[in-house]
């Protein structure tokens, strides 16, 4: 094996005499190895649960080599989303709406940066819909609502992470008057999720996270409850 130290370049080789780079690892030297990093010294190397597997290695702020993520959220299991704290906790659509839509911004997060970056963006919101909040009365008349979820960046007009589900009863009496005997809207949670990654300049930027219910003409009475289960939000820069 060749250990050689260039006096030119300040360059060190290891399995050749003639680094490129200021370390230079020779193809016949193979892998480079950091106990610091390995399963049996470091908790965020999961190898003795999984012998076989491979973790993200980082660099951090000093150029450190690190197996920690760092991230601007991640709520990592919590609830990100309090549906009891949150300004706009559900969306309300009246019959007679004009377009069949209403939105409203639930979530706002405030991010600055120093360089030019790329955030990555995932979250997972949940909801219920109902026709009307009067004892939270369950749709009857077999129309379908589309709730969407999104987020726009410094108040502009593109959608990012847009996310929607369609919710449709099917009633066996449609429409109304009901009877007693007609089935009633199905009831549970559901979820929109997304993956999304937006560029940054320099400067401070708002994420208005928002969620829009529509129906089709002439607009359908429907109530959205929003973050009323576990929510989930994770951001990091590149």
């Amino acid at each position: 094996m060749y250990f050689s130290l260039s006096a030119q370049t300040g360059a060190v080789g290891i399995g050749t005499s003639n680094p490129q780079q200021k370390l230079h690892l020779d193809k016949s030297i193979g892998t480079l190895r950091i106990e610091s990093l390995d399963k049996d010294n470091n908790t965020r190397n999961g190898g003795n649960l999984e012998p076989g597997g491979t973790y993200p290695l980082y660099a951090d702020s000093n150029g450190v080599l690190t197996l920690a993520l760092q991230t601007l959220a991640n709520s990592d299991g919590s609830d990100a989303i309090d549906h009891a704290t949150i300004p706009t906790a559900s969306l309300k659509l009246t019959t007679g709406d004009a377009d069949g839509k209403i939105d409203a911004t639930f979530f706002t997060y405030t991010i600055t940066v120093n360089r030019a970056a790329t955030l990555e963006v995932k979250y997972s919101l949940s909801f219920e819909v109902y026709q009307t909040d009067l004892l939270l009365t369950m749709i009857r008349d077999g129309g379908a609502r589309r709730i969407s979820t999104y987020y726009t960046l410094n108040n502009g007009t593109r959608r990012y992470g847009q996310a929607s589900r369609c919710y449709l009863n099917r009633n066996i009496n449609n429409p109304a008057p009901y009877s007693s005997t007609d089935r009633i809207g199905a009831t549970g949670q559901l979820y929109n999720s997304s993956t999304t990654y937006v560029q940054l300049t320099p400067g401070t930027h708002t994420l208005n996270f928002k969620a829009e219910v529509s129906s089709n003409l002439p607009s359908q009475a429907t109530y959205v409850r929003l973050a009323i289960d576990t929510d989930s939000v994770f951001m990091r820069l590149y």
